[in-house]
């Protein structure tokens, strides 16, 4: 049983705020491009891993 709250509520704008950082604002700052691309790019990643997370997570433990 996944939890929505985790994937929806965290993973997904998580992952559209680092590619409007690094795709959108980046390009705009000369001086700080590297660094906001870095920035956005580690906010996607962790977007990312909270959404799997968020698939993977169940209240009770899994047995085998």
């Amino acid at each position: 049983m996944a939890s929505k709250q985790i994937s929806v509520g965290v993973g997904i704008p998580m992952i559209i705020v680092g590619a409007l950082m690094a795709f959108l604002w980046a390009p705009t700052n000369a001086e700080w491009i590297e660094t906001i691309e870095f920035v956005g790019g580690l906010i996607g990643i962790l977007g990312v891993i909270f959404f799997v997370a968020g698939l993977m997570y169940t209240k009770q433990p899994v047995l085998t």
